[in-house]
Protein backbone atom coordinates (compact mmCIF):
# COMPACT_ATOMS: atom_id res chain seq x y z
CA UNK A 1 0.00 0.00 0.00
CA UNK A 2 1.63 2.91 -1.30
CA UNK A 3 1.02 6.02 0.19
CA UNK A 4 -0.77 3.87 3.08
CA UNK A 5 -0.63 6.62 6.08
CA UNK A 6 -3.23 8.75 5.00
CA UNK A 7 -5.75 9.40 2.67
CA UNK A 8 -6.43 7.08 -0.02
CA UNK A 9 -3.78 4.58 0.76
CA UNK A 10 -5.30 4.56 4.61
CA UNK A 11 -9.30 4.24 3.38
CA UNK A 12 -7.53 1.15 1.29
CA UNK A 13 -5.77 -0.36 3.96
CA UNK A 14 -8.60 -0.32 6.19
CA UNK A 15 -11.26 -2.00 3.88
CA UNK A 16 -8.42 -4.62 3.12
CA UNK A 17 -7.87 -5.11 7.01
CA UNK A 18 -11.57 -5.26 7.72
CA UNK A 19 -11.18 -8.51 5.36
CA UNK A 20 -8.82 -9.74 7.10
CA UNK A 21 -5.33 -8.89 4.86
CA UNK A 22 -2.53 -8.02 6.75
CA UNK A 23 -0.74 -5.14 5.47
CA UNK A 24 2.64 -3.33 4.24
CA UNK A 25 2.07 0.06 4.61
CA UNK A 26 4.59 2.60 2.36
CA UNK A 27 4.82 6.18 3.15
CA UNK A 28 7.53 8.65 3.48
CA UNK A 29 7.26 9.41 7.11
CA UNK A 30 8.15 6.86 9.93
CA UNK A 31 5.88 8.61 12.33
CA UNK A 32 3.00 9.08 10.69
CA UNK A 33 3.15 5.06 9.12
CA UNK A 34 3.18 4.20 13.40
CA UNK A 35 -0.02 6.15 13.75
CA UNK A 36 -1.84 4.48 11.05
CA UNK A 37 -0.55 0.99 11.75
CA UNK A 38 -1.33 1.83 15.60
CA UNK A 39 -4.83 2.31 14.42
CA UNK A 40 -5.31 -0.63 11.98
CA UNK A 41 -3.92 -3.48 14.39
CA UNK A 42 -6.25 -2.09 16.85
CA UNK A 43 -9.60 -1.78 14.87
CA UNK A 44 -8.71 -4.83 12.39
CA UNK A 45 -6.62 -6.81 14.44
CA UNK A 46 -4.31 -7.76 11.16
CA UNK A 47 0.00 -7.33 11.10
CA UNK A 48 1.33 -4.92 9.83
CA UNK A 49 4.67 -3.84 8.09
CA UNK A 50 6.35 -0.92 7.80
CA UNK A 51 8.30 0.61 4.89
CA UNK A 52 9.39 3.84 5.61
CA UNK A 53 10.47 5.21 1.68
CA UNK A 54 10.72 8.09 -0.52
CA UNK A 55 9.48 6.38 -3.47
CA UNK A 56 10.74 9.19 -5.78
CA UNK A 57 14.11 7.83 -5.31
CA UNK A 58 15.46 5.12 -6.17
CA UNK A 59 16.72 3.94 -2.77
CA UNK A 60 12.83 4.43 -2.16
CA UNK A 61 11.24 1.80 -4.97
CA UNK A 62 14.19 -0.94 -4.21
CA UNK A 63 13.02 -0.92 -0.92
CA UNK A 64 9.72 -1.62 -1.90
CA UNK A 65 10.77 -4.00 -5.02
CA UNK A 66 12.21 -5.95 -2.79
CA UNK A 67 9.57 -6.80 -0.14
CA UNK A 68 7.73 -8.13 -3.34
CA UNK A 69 10.06 -10.05 -4.41
CA UNK A 70 10.12 -11.68 -0.84
CA UNK A 71 8.23 -13.68 1.66
CA UNK A 72 5.54 -13.78 2.69
CA UNK A 73 4.35 -12.92 -0.64
CA UNK A 74 2.38 -9.99 -1.13
CA UNK A 75 -0.64 -10.63 -2.91
CA UNK A 76 -2.49 -7.23 -3.70
CA UNK A 77 -0.39 -3.92 -4.74
CA UNK A 78 -2.13 -0.61 -4.23
CA UNK A 79 0.09 2.02 -6.22
CA UNK A 80 -1.16 4.71 -4.83
CA UNK A 81 1.76 7.39 -3.95
CA UNK A 82 1.47 10.52 -5.00
CA UNK A 83 1.43 14.88 -5.11
CA UNK A 84 -0.58 17.43 -6.54
CA UNK A 85 1.35 19.44 -9.27
CA UNK A 86 0.28 22.39 -10.75
CA UNK A 87 3.72 24.28 -11.13
CA UNK A 88 3.34 25.50 -15.12
CA UNK A 89 5.15 24.28 -17.49
CA UNK A 90 7.18 27.42 -18.15
CA UNK A 91 8.81 27.69 -14.99
CA UNK A 92 12.65 27.69 -13.34
CA UNK A 93 11.02 24.93 -10.53
CA UNK A 94 11.44 22.21 -13.23
CA UNK A 95 12.79 20.28 -9.88
CA UNK A 96 8.99 20.10 -9.44
CA UNK A 97 7.97 17.95 -12.40
CA UNK A 98 10.89 15.99 -12.60
CA UNK A 99 10.13 14.26 -8.93
CA UNK A 100 6.32 14.35 -9.62
CA UNK A 101 7.81 12.38 -13.08
CA UNK A 102 9.90 9.99 -10.15
CA UNK A 103 7.39 9.52 -7.82
CA UNK A 104 4.15 8.82 -10.00
CA UNK A 105 5.32 7.49 -13.12
CA UNK A 106 8.85 5.61 -12.47
CA UNK A 107 7.71 4.44 -9.22
CA UNK A 108 4.62 2.80 -10.24
CA UNK A 109 6.37 1.12 -13.32
CA UNK A 110 9.16 -0.18 -11.08
CA UNK A 111 6.53 -1.32 -8.27
CA UNK A 112 3.87 -2.60 -10.89
CA UNK A 113 6.29 -4.13 -12.98
CA UNK A 114 8.03 -6.00 -9.56
CA UNK A 115 4.67 -7.18 -8.48
CA UNK A 116 3.69 -8.44 -12.04
CA UNK A 117 6.76 -10.29 -11.83
CA UNK A 118 6.11 -11.85 -8.31
CA UNK A 119 2.48 -13.23 -8.84
CA UNK A 120 2.85 -14.40 -12.65
CA UNK A 121 4.16 -17.35 -11.38
CA UNK A 122 1.63 -17.78 -8.53
CA UNK A 123 -0.89 -17.37 -10.82
CA UNK A 124 -3.14 -14.75 -8.78
CA UNK A 125 -2.86 -11.46 -8.00
CA UNK A 126 -4.43 -7.95 -7.74
CA UNK A 127 -2.56 -4.54 -8.87
CA UNK A 128 -4.75 -1.47 -8.09
CA UNK A 129 -3.43 1.31 -9.96
CA UNK A 130 -4.73 4.89 -8.97
CA UNK A 131 -4.79 7.24 -12.32
CA UNK A 132 -7.18 10.15 -12.18
CA UNK A 133 -10.40 11.60 -13.74
CA UNK A 134 -7.45 14.60 -14.60
CA UNK A 135 -5.87 12.25 -16.72
CA UNK A 136 -8.61 12.36 -19.03
CA UNK A 137 -8.21 16.38 -19.80
CA UNK A 138 -4.95 18.47 -20.63
CA UNK A 139 -4.81 20.92 -16.80
CA UNK A 140 -1.09 20.45 -16.10
CA UNK A 141 1.68 18.14 -15.81
CA UNK A 142 -0.72 16.02 -12.77
CA UNK A 143 -2.82 15.83 -15.60
CA UNK A 144 -0.51 14.15 -18.05
CA UNK A 145 1.16 12.28 -15.42
CA UNK A 146 -1.99 10.65 -14.69
CA UNK A 147 -3.57 10.30 -18.29
CA UNK A 148 -0.05 7.99 -18.57
CA UNK A 149 -0.76 6.29 -14.99
CA UNK A 150 -4.45 5.35 -16.74
CA UNK A 151 -3.20 4.21 -20.05
CA UNK A 152 -0.07 2.33 -18.15
CA UNK A 153 -2.57 -0.05 -16.04
CA UNK A 154 -4.80 -0.60 -19.05
CA UNK A 155 -1.94 -2.11 -21.10
CA UNK A 156 -0.27 -4.05 -18.01
CA UNK A 157 -3.57 -5.82 -17.78
CA UNK A 158 -3.68 -6.09 -21.11
CA UNK A 159 -0.67 -8.03 -21.10
CA UNK A 160 -1.46 -9.95 -17.86
CA UNK A 161 -4.86 -11.46 -19.37
CA UNK A 162 -4.45 -15.78 -18.56
CA UNK A 163 -1.99 -15.20 -15.75
CA UNK A 164 -4.71 -14.58 -13.00
CA UNK A 165 -3.20 -11.74 -11.60
CA UNK A 166 -6.10 -8.80 -12.33
CA UNK A 167 -5.15 -4.77 -12.74
CA UNK A 168 -7.30 -2.80 -11.96
CA UNK A 169 -7.74 1.06 -13.37
CA UNK A 170 -9.14 3.69 -10.39
CA UNK A 171 -10.15 6.62 -11.80
CA UNK A 172 -10.93 9.45 -8.67
CA UNK A 173 -12.11 12.38 -8.74
CA UNK A 174 -12.41 15.08 -6.10
CA UNK A 175 -11.55 12.82 -2.25
CA UNK A 176 -11.24 14.58 0.60
CA UNK A 177 -8.23 14.03 2.02
CA UNK A 178 -5.70 16.16 2.85
CA UNK A 179 -3.91 15.42 -0.30
CA UNK A 180 -5.27 19.02 -2.02
CA UNK A 181 -4.04 20.96 1.23
CA UNK A 182 -0.40 19.74 0.44
CA UNK A 183 -1.05 20.35 -3.16
CA UNK A 184 -2.27 24.06 -1.71
CA UNK A 185 -5.92 23.55 -3.58
CA UNK A 186 -8.56 26.01 -1.95
CA UNK A 187 -11.17 23.01 -1.30
CA UNK A 188 -13.99 26.28 -0.86
CA UNK A 189 -13.82 26.66 -4.58
CA UNK A 190 -14.98 23.67 -5.53
CA UNK A 191 -18.68 22.56 -5.12
CA UNK A 192 -19.73 19.95 -2.61
CA UNK A 193 -21.21 17.86 -4.45
CA UNK A 194 -18.06 16.73 -6.50
CA UNK A 195 -16.34 15.45 -3.41
CA UNK A 196 -16.23 11.96 -2.66
CA UNK A 197 -15.02 10.31 0.83
CA UNK A 198 -12.13 8.19 0.78
CA UNK A 199 -13.90 5.54 2.62
CA UNK A 200 -16.62 5.11 -0.27
CA UNK A 201 -13.43 5.61 -2.98
CA UNK A 202 -12.12 2.30 -1.61
CA UNK A 203 -14.99 0.14 -0.74
CA UNK A 204 -16.45 1.03 -4.69
CA UNK A 205 -13.29 -0.03 -5.62
CA UNK A 206 -12.80 -3.47 -4.20
CA UNK A 207 -16.75 -4.16 -4.90
CA UNK A 208 -15.29 -3.41 -8.92
CA UNK A 209 -12.74 -5.98 -8.75
CA UNK A 210 -15.02 -8.50 -6.85
CA UNK A 211 -17.18 -7.78 -10.06
CA UNK A 212 -14.20 -8.54 -12.30
CA UNK A 213 -14.19 -5.05 -13.77
CA UNK A 214 -10.51 -3.95 -14.99
CA UNK A 215 -11.59 0.14 -14.94
CA UNK A 216 -13.81 1.93 -12.36
CA UNK A 217 -14.81 5.69 -12.04
CA UNK A 218 -16.12 5.68 -8.45
CA UNK A 219 -19.90 7.93 -8.55
CA UNK A 220 -22.36 8.78 -11.06
CA UNK A 221 -21.49 12.29 -11.11
CA UNK A 222 -17.64 11.30 -12.05
CA UNK A 223 -18.84 9.20 -14.73
CA UNK A 224 -20.55 11.49 -16.38
CA UNK A 225 -17.98 14.20 -15.85
CA UNK A 226 -15.44 11.05 -17.44
CA UNK A 227 -17.80 10.49 -20.22
CA UNK A 228 -17.99 14.05 -20.97
CA UNK A 229 -14.09 14.39 -21.15
CA UNK A 230 -13.75 12.06 -22.99
CA UNK A 231 -17.07 11.83 -25.68
CA UNK A 232 -17.45 15.86 -25.67
CA UNK A 233 -16.20 18.37 -28.60
CA UNK A 234 -12.59 19.03 -28.00
CA UNK A 235 -13.56 22.71 -27.80
CA UNK A 236 -16.06 22.51 -25.10
CA UNK A 237 -13.44 20.15 -22.70
CA UNK A 238 -10.71 22.75 -23.63
CA UNK A 239 -13.29 25.92 -22.84
CA UNK A 240 -13.99 23.94 -19.98
CA UNK A 241 -10.40 23.25 -18.72
CA UNK A 242 -9.42 26.98 -19.36
CA UNK A 243 -11.55 28.28 -17.47
CA UNK A 244 -10.90 25.76 -14.23
CA UNK A 245 -7.16 26.84 -15.14
CA UNK A 246 -8.24 30.46 -15.02
CA UNK A 247 -9.82 30.33 -11.74
CA UNK A 248 -6.61 28.31 -9.96
CA UNK A 249 -4.29 31.20 -11.11
CA UNK A 250 -6.43 33.87 -10.19
CA UNK A 251 -6.77 32.55 -6.13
Amino acid sequence: MTGGSAGIGLAFAKALAARGCDLVLVARTQAALERAAERLRTAYGVEVSLIAADLSTREGTDAVTTRLAAEPPIDILVNNAGSGLHEPFVTENMAAHTRGIDLMVTAPLLLGSAAAAAMTPRGHGLIINVGSVAGLIAMNNYSAIKAWMNTFSDALGLELIGTGVHVMTLLPGWVRTEFHQRAKVEASRIPSWLWLSADRLAADTLAAVEKGKSRVVPSKRFKILAWLASHAPRPAVEWATSRIKKGRREK
